[in-house]
């Protein structure tokens, strides 16, 4: 069998690098790519010979055909799309500017499209695909001074959705992960610094802990295995019970 080809966006740390060790363990060709060709170059020395750093801006739209096109000359085929990448604003509603806005959406759901759109058309071609969005539980009830990033989510998951009704007669599925409170150096430094919040967060979930991010990287890594065949259209919480929580 040939080795399978996948793209993870935003690759080089947190839920992406841990998304990417599990593929490349698994045998998966990993491109992984980013902004910092620097970290791309760090991470993928730690991952090994199965992991090829791609440094590329995904808010520079009109740069992501070549980028897809890039992967594909050189693979032949593209098996998998993780659309990992993104970043926040914490800001009160009354203080988000326009341009703050339109930054968020453009890098966490406008390049999502762009790049869905690209590999698509590769795998259409070779009727069959995964791709894996990561949404967030921002999309699935309020969270406070988080506007842009919440509307951002919240596309992306109706995105899901649409995609998946489309594609899914092309062989290609397309589901996506709504991770919750997990434990990364960004999320646990915010929690460590404001214990009340990180209690509120402990007592709403169920299972009483963080996640890790080899929970969120090994629900990817299963939405594209044979063992996930007839699902699609999913948004899969991983989250220790947080959403339903009370």
């Amino acid at each position: 069998m040939k080795q399978k080809v996948a793209i993870i966006t935003g690759g080089a740390s947190g839920l992406g690098f841990a998304t990417a060790k599990k593929f490349t363990q698994e045998n998966i060709l990993t491109y992984i790519i980013g902004r910092n060709r620097e970290r791309l170059e760090t991470a993928a020395k730690e991952l090994g010979s199965n992991c090829i750093p791609l440094a590329g801006d995904l808010s520079s739209l009109s740069t992501l055909p070549q980028l897809v096109q890039q992967i594909h000359q050189a693979q032949g085929h593209i098996d998998i799309l993780v659309n990992n990448a993104g970043i926040n604003l914490k800001k009160s509603l009354t203080e988000v500017t326009d341009d703050e806005f339109q930054k968020i959406i453009l890098t966490n759901l406008t390049s999502v499209f762009s790049m869905t759109r690209e590999v698509a058309k590769q795998m259409i071609a070779q009727g069959s695909g995964n791709i894996i969005n990561i949404s967030s539980m921002a999309a699935h009830y309020g969270l406070p001074k988080v506007i842009a990033y919440t509307a951002s989510k919240a596309g992306i998951e109706g995105m899901t959705r649409a995609l998946a009704v489309e594609l899914s007669p092309s062989g290609i599925r397309v589901n996506c992960i709504a991770p919750g409170f997990i434990a990364t150096a960004m999320s646990s430094t915010a929690l460590d610094n404001d214990p009340e919040r990180k209690q509120k967060v402990l007592s709403r979930t169920p299972m009483g802990k963080l996640g890790k991010p080899e929970d969120v990287a090994s629900a990817t890594y299963f939405l594209t295995t044979e063992e996930a065949a007839f699902m699609t259209g999913v948004i899969l919480p991983v989250d220790g019970g947080n959403s339903i929580g009370f």
